[in-house]
């Protein structure tokens, strides 16, 4: 009855209870209405940027896995290319066997003899006993499954220069490192929509750079500073649709604007490649949804909170006041003039958690051992997200169509975490994801190459998603209040470790083709079983201090489920009035809405 009773005075826009944070003026100019449908829309162009960026240079590097030596003599004589694989190839040696994608000929061997001579003496068949040497004049691919030539393709990335894609895709994540130090510094020093505009205007541009790239070299420098705009061309208006967003509603625009949203342009990348077929006009054609940031200012408003943190409460207020008459609401005075005290309040009390750095979180011991597992969580999860990814061409020569299925894993994520996150717990739900993701990627082992192996990767896939969008929530959730902020930036920034070594887990195949999927199975497994190391942050209170930090799930029994258990639970206030106050987030992304603190 009395949430009943609030409800209505907030429908006619008069305090019904002390305003304390930002969320508590969200009743009075609409929690999820009109203004909040047009961001959750706004959300589109930013999460297909988010996804072309971080998939793009996977089609950009693509190498058919077919190729070998080429032979302009034999090829200037009208050979096919099969007399010319079965006049001038070797079989594939005991070390390109063991491939996942092993070819029966050698794809980095030819036989040194002369061929003119041969063809002239009607030889059609090679010799196994003539003598071989590396290839010297190029290769040659079959395009049939690949219809266009990647700048790996074009500058011949094969055999001993193989590593140079991930190398490029490594330069890709080193950007995002340094971009998010600039583009972080942007954004508190002059405001999220110019971090927004700035950082989209970069990746555009530096898009536009790399369909001009002709070397290595040229290529990484492009991509390093593509990489710059990775993921803050994202991150910025994410966190401030969430911020607007009511806190019961939170949960649900999170992850199904992600899940619908990514999803769609995750499985769409792949068949604009194929269709394109020219790696430099996709290059440009990805960095389109680009152009949308430059309306920013226009379309997106600018963060209440760092309006507050600013000083700037009036542009705060008068964003309220936008915000309730596109809702059709009207607030009264009174409730603007009790938020204004309370912002000079929350200032206040901001800039005395000023006074700790991230450095406290390792100052007590069990606060310590939290962080560091939180940490190699977190680690574990980018490394078996992006392993998967790139595993993908190892296990199926059609990657467009198994991209694109695994792509689209991202949506029932989603559902299953909006369905169930706020009812099984982040523990257990971390847990069986991760577990399901070891599960999967063992079970492919025992399946014969093809489509099954393929379905059980993307089983695999779906498990580590679900697990991704668990894993920030869960860090931001369990930091006390004073360095939450900071220490959900340091696990991010060493995120991007993983995101550097990923590229590198396909080749273990050249030990053993099975090797890739043992080491994401394992990992999934110890990441799993990590999970369970962690307290529970369903439904507790959030820590406040270092101390609290510190002690914080203590209570709890190991075996605690949320949805079963008959403990009487430490339910948060403001989760009793309003519903979840949710700490949104996506693998890769920093997007803390910690709306205790706005």
């Amino acid at each position: 009855m009395t949430a009943m009773v609030e409800s209505a005075k907030a429908e006619e826009g008069k305090a019904s209870k002390k305003i304390e944070t930002f969320d508590d003026i969200l009743p009075y100019v609409g929690e999820a209405s009109r203004y909040q449908w047009f961001l959750f829309f706004l959300l589109l162009p930013f999460t297909f940027v988010y996804a072309f960026l971080y998939f793009a240079q996977f089609f950009l590097t693509l190498v058919p896995a077919e190729h070998w030596c080429a032979i302009p003599e034999l090829r200037n004589l009208n050979f096919t290319d099969q007399e010319i694989i079965s006049l001038a190839i070797p079989p594939a040696t005991d070390e390109e066997l063991r491939l996942e994608t092993a070819m029966p000929f050698s794809r980095c061997n030819m036989y040194d003899v002369n061929y003119t001579e041969l063809f002239e003496r009607g030889v059609k068949q090679a010799d196994p006993s003539w003598p071989t040497t590396r290839c010297k004049q190029g290769w040659t691919f079959n395009h049939t499954m690949i219809p266009y030539a990647s700048i790996a393709a074009e500058l011949e990335w094969v055999c001993d220069k193989t590593f140079l894609g991930s190398a490029a895709q490594s330069a890709f994540f080193v950007g995002s490192i340094i971009g998010g130090l600039i583009f972080g510094y942007i954004a508190d020093r002059y405001g999220r929509i110019p971090a927004l505009v700035s950082c989209n205007a970069v990746g555009f541009f530096a898009s536009i750079a790399t369909a001009f790239c002709n070397s290595f070299w040229s290529f990484c420098v492009a991509r390093l500073i593509v990489g710059s705009s990775f993921d803050n061309c994202f991150n910025v208006i994410f966190i401030i649709v969430i911020e607007y967003v009511g806190p019961k509603y939170r949960t649900l625009v999170a992850n199904m604007s992600f899940g619908i949203y990514f999803a769609a342009a995750a499985s769409l990348l792949p068949w604009i490649a194929y269709w394109i077929a020219d790696w430099r006009i996709l290059s440009v054609v990805t960095a389109f949804p680009m152009i949308v940031a430059f309306l920013g200012p226009w379309l997106v408003p600018e963060s209440a909170r760092w309006y507050i943190m600013s000083g700037k409460i009036d542009k705060a207020i008068d964003m309220l006041k936008k915000f309730a008459k596109v809702n059709g609401k009207d607030i009264k005075p009174e409730v603007l003039e009790e938020f204004e005290k309370s912002c000079r309040s929350m200032i206040e009390k901001d800039q005395s958690h000023n006074q700790y750095t991230v450095l406290h979180l390792f100052k007590l011991p069990r606060l310590a051992r939290i962080t560091v597992m939180l940490v190699i969580y977190w680690l574990l999860i980018i490394l078996v997200f992006d392993g998967h990814v790139w595993n993908l061409k190892l296990l199926d020569p059609d990657v467009f169509t198994s991209f694109s299925l695994a792509a689209l894993t991202e949506l029932p994520a989603a559902i299953l975490l909006a369905l169930f996150l706020d009812r099984w717990g982040r523990r257990w739900m971390g847990f069986a994801s991760m577990f399901v993701c070891g599960v999967f990627s063992l079970i492919a082992l025992l399946t014969p190459p093809g489509g099954v192996t393929v379905t059980m990767a993307i089983l695999a896939r779906l498990g580590v998603n679900v697990a991704a969008n668990i894993g920030f929530q869960y860090a931001a959730e369990m930091l006390p209040t004073v360095v939450r902020a900071q220490g959900v930036s340091l696990i991010h920034i060493i995120g991007y470790i993983a995101h550097i070594v990923g590229p590198y887990v396909v080749y273990l195949a050249d030990v053993n083709a099975s090797l890739p999927l043992v080491v994401l199975g394992l990992l999934s497994f110890a990441d799993a079983f990590l999970t369970l190391a962690l307290p529970e942050t369903l439904d507790q209170e959030l820590p406040e201090s270092l101390q609290e930090g510190n002690d914080f799930g203590v209570e709890q029994s190991f075996w605690w489920i949320p949805c079963i258990s008959s403990t009487p639970r430490l339910k948060r206030s403001l989760r009793n009035q309003e519903g979840t106050t949710n700490v949104a987030f996506h693998h890769g992304s920093v997007q803390t809405i910690d709306s205790t603190r706005l």
